[in-house]
């Protein structure tokens, strides 16, 4: 009986030994096995793992994609402006041993100073700036310079830097109120000047179209009198030529236009002599000479 007891807590020491060598890491994890407080592993998969129990240590940390959202900052511009500036950073676990001897492997801990160095980064950038290129132009080339200028100071706390977002950039509400004041009066002066070179380019396509309209109608006028002036010759000459083939028919039609001309209203009257020339025509069906 005695015996029996003895092999079952024996049995129950070497099932609680055991259970305190066997270790898992997850995929998510990585782990690194302290002895005497020493780094003496860091190279675990994931699955299942041993170790000295009551000897050694094995602390596990999230090697997943960390998210620090910082509260927005006030950060000073080259104007000696304030701008409210809200940021955050993405970052993961790059070398365990250095994550743990310099941050003791606290979450906590590492986001306070990767936000200290985040934040000096930014005090840096935005005090070599105006407001206007910080806000409108240049947020990308920030960006840029943040996760440059992060990455040596995170790889001394074993940390990879993913990625450093500016989410947006506010301005207090009486440096909004100034700059949009000088914007104002800044695109106020652009429109001025936009309506001063149309007004004198204006002026100079009407001049040019006066010159050419009075050059078209100079031309117009020349080209008309020309014309004319070979419609009286041609009609001279044909006159002529009729007149000289039948004199008395000629003198005959010239005669009826007149007549008509004249006589063309009930009321018109004209007082003539009988014996006129005028009348020739109408003393006898054959005109004297």
């Amino acid at each position: 009986m005695m015996s029996g007891k003895i092999i079952l807590v024996l049995l129950a020491i070497a099932a609680i030994i055991v259970s305190m060598s066997m270790f898992t890491v997850d995929e998510r994890e990585t782990a690194i096995n302290l002895q005497l407080g020493e780094v003496v592993r860091a190279d675990y998969k994931a699955g299942l793992h041993f170790k000295l129990p009551l000897v050694q240590e094995v602390l596990k940390f999230d090697k997943r994609i960390q998210n620090l959202d910082s509260d927005p900052e006030l950060y000073l511009t080259l104007e000696k402006k304030n701008v409210k500036v809200d940021s955050f950073v993405k970052w993961r676990i790059k070398d365990v041993v250095r994550y743990y001897t310099s941050t003791g492997g606290s979450p906590g801990r590492a986001s306070n100073r990767l936000s200290a160095v985040i934040q000096k980064s930014l005090k840096d950038e935005f005090g070599k700036r105006t407001i206007q290129q910080a806000v409108s132009g240049e947020r990308q080339e920030i960006m840029d310079k943040l996760r440059s200028s992060a990455k040596n100071q995170a790889d001394e706390l074993g940390i990879e830097i993913i990625d450093v977002r500016i989410k947006r950039i506010d301005l207090p509400e009486e440096v909004s109120a100034s700059v949009y004041a000088r914007m104002s009066s800044e695109r106020e002066q652009v429109a001025k000047k936009f309506r001063s070179e149309g007004e004198e380019q204006g002026k100079k396509i009407r001049a040019q179209a006066a010159r050419e309209r009075e050059v078209i109608l100079a031309g117009a006028q020349r080209d008309a009198q020309k014309i004319k002036g070979d419609g009286d010759g041609r009609a001279t000459e044909i006159y002529a030529n009729a007149f000289s083939q039948d004199q008395e028919f000629y003198s005959l039609y010239r005669s009826l236009g007149a007549y008509r001309n004249t006589f063309n209203k009930p009321s018109d009257v004209l007082l003539l002599e009988p014996n006129t020339q005028f009348f020739k025509y109408f003393k006898s069906s054959t005109a004297e000479e």
